[in-house]
């Protein structure tokens, strides 16, 4: 699986290299964001913790005490997904769902002690990669790259609240 995936990063630098040096950014932060999952998910292997329970561990344990929509939206994922997530979950001990007695339509998703406890084991992983990732990059131009990338995010959001508001968008 490790060749499999190096080997799979290995080809997709290539194609940016020499097949389309040139293509949209769009494409380009998309592959690099998938280079990253990839090395974040071999190191959390080795921890038997499964991929798609990072983001949903990553959120709680900002906000712990999500409803599952709340999750789902946050994670950029269907309910389905969380749902299926969440149960696996709660079933390796990380994660509890209550109701409370306020709202009885609704499920929390609370950290257990062991899904509170992996935090200090998984962060660094993921830091490490981030460390990986920045290797030979300066202060300087990683400042830039931070500076650019949030501008971009500013304008595609600015761009979604203008068409949700546009009188053709209703």
């Amino acid at each position: 699986m490790a060749s499999e995936i190096t080997s799979n990063t290995q080809s997709i630098l290539k194609h940016w290299h020499e097949s389309v040096p040139d293509d949209r950014l769009a494409h380009l932060v998309k592959d690099t964001a998938r280079a990253f999952n990839k090395r974040l998910q071999v190191r959390l292997q080795k921890h038997n913790i499964p991929f798609g329970h990072w983001t949903f561990l990553r959120i709680l344990w900002s906000s712990d005490g999500l409803t599952q929509k709340e999750l789902s939206d946050l994670a950029g994922v269907m309910e389905p997904t969380t749902f299926s997530a969440i149960k696996a979950m709660e079933a390796l001990g990380y994660v509890e769902r209550k109701q409370r007695p306020d709202n009885r339509k609704n499920m929390y998703v609370h950290l257990t002690q062991t899904g509170k406890a992996l935090k200090k084991r998984l962060v660094p992983l993921a830091v490490e990669v981030n460390h990986v990732a920045v290797h030979g990059v300066s202060e300087a131009e990683l400042l830039t790259t931070r500076k650019v990338l949030l501008q971009v995010l500013e304008n595609l959001a600015l761009d979604e609240t203008q068409m949700d508001t546009s009188p053709s968008a209703k």
